[in-house]
């Protein structure tokens, strides 16, 4: 069992990782049922699989698991869904003193603490993050939102959780494609400032997909650390520094405006190919070598997970990607900043990216 602490003053919280914790979910929650109640929102993949277990987790404690569960997927990030889960919550009887528990993906994540937010001006919020993504990354620090027929994530608000529960053995029945899915946003948190982390990756990256157990851990475990410590020096991404969490992001969040935010392109593939497009936008403008950006490729061609337009299943032109980047959230005075690379493990924010290059970039990339 491991605890780490998300230092943000007032509004820090704990993230325990602890193989079996969903068995033991009402020792560690039961503190946040003041009303001996917790709304649940999920979706109705882990309805099936993980919720069985959580009502076990309960029996005879004496609370109150009222339940909510959603489509599967980001067509469930939509204003539809939010105005339908806080009608719900207000049907219910929701007070300011209740708890929305999320169990489930970064989905569920991003609306439960969006609704938590707004819902009588708020409620707490706790998670149970039952993929690879959220527990190394969505559950952590806070961000809630939804996606508009803009863009993705354009709606929303920091919403710190109180507590986050991860227990890797739910991860046991995550579909391959999403296991790798999160394996993208692992191997971000050696791309950003670890190369050593990365090297660890490129030697136990198939352990992990392979459901290792130790492997998991380790990585969940250095994952959560790595970026408690960035949002604990750049809460609402201010300075600059959380803003490296975004490597992969721009190029991907576009990939996936371009495949309808669907499952033909999850978010994890998407972060996986931006991430290797971003270094070999950043060999080309002569800030790494080329050899780092082709590593990166090699990594993410060994593991089956997207490495460039190609592999994405993505065919636009460089224009309508760049279309795509326009309605980004960090544009600002019409211009967009870029996470790129002076190499592995050396991610830096550049301000003076001429999107017609990049749209050039994009139609000559292979």
């Amino acid at each position: 069992m491991t605890q780490i602490t998300v230092e943000l003053g007032e509004h820090s919280y704990p993230i325990l990782v602890q193989p079996g914790a969903l068995e033991l979910a009402a020792t560690h929650l039961q503190r946040f049922a003041s009303n001996r109640r917790l709304f649940i929102l999920t979706d109705v993949n882990v309805e099936s699989h993980l919720l069985p277990k959580l009502r076990k987790a309960f029996a005879g404690s004496g609370i109150d698991l009222i339940v909510k569960s959603l489509p599967a997927g980001e067509v469930s990030k939509s204003w539809r869904q939010l105005e339908m889960v806080t009608d719900w919550l207000l049907a219910q009887g929701v007070e300011r003193s209740d708890t929305l528990m999320a169990l489930g993906g970064g989905v569920i994540g991003d609306l439960t603490g969006f609704a938590a937010a707004i819902v009588k001006r708020g409620c707490g919020f706790v998670q149970i993050p039952t993929s690879l993504l959220a527990q190394v990354d969505s559950s952590v620090g806070g961000k809630t939102a939804i996606n508009s027929s803009v863009g993705k994530n354009l709606i929303g608000t920091f919403n710190q959780p109180r507590f986050v529960l991860i227990d890797p053995l739910v991860l046991s029945s995550l579909p391959d494609k999403e296991l790798r899915a999160g394996y993208a946003e692992v191997i971000k948190y050696g791309l950003i400032n670890d190369e050593n982390f990365f090297a660890w990756c490129e030697e136990n990256g198939s352990k992990l997909l392979d459901h290792d157990p130790d492997a998991l851990s380790e990585a969940i475990i250095h994952s959560v650390r790595a970026k408690a410590l960035i949002v604990g020096e750049d809460e609402k991404e201010l300075s600059g520094r959380r803003a490296l969490l975004n490597l992969g992001h721009t190029f991907g969040h576009a990939l996936e405006a371009e495949t309808g935010f669907s499952d033909r392109l999850v978010h994890g593939e998407a972060v996986a190919a931006g991430m290797a497009l971003a270094f070999g936008y950043s060999a080309r403008r002569g800030h790494c070598d080329a050899a780092e950006a082709e590593r990166v490729k090699a990594h993410l061609k060994s593991v089956n997970l997207p490495y460039n337009l190609a592999t994405a299943s993505v065919r636009a032109s460089g224009q309508q990607l760049v279309g795509h980047m326009m309605h980004d959230k960090k544009m600002s005075g019409g211009s967009l900043p870029f996470l790129l690379a002076k190499g592995i493990g050396q991610s830096f924010l550049a301000q003076d990216v001429d999107l017609n290059d990049v749209a050039t970039f994009l139609d000559q990339s292979d």
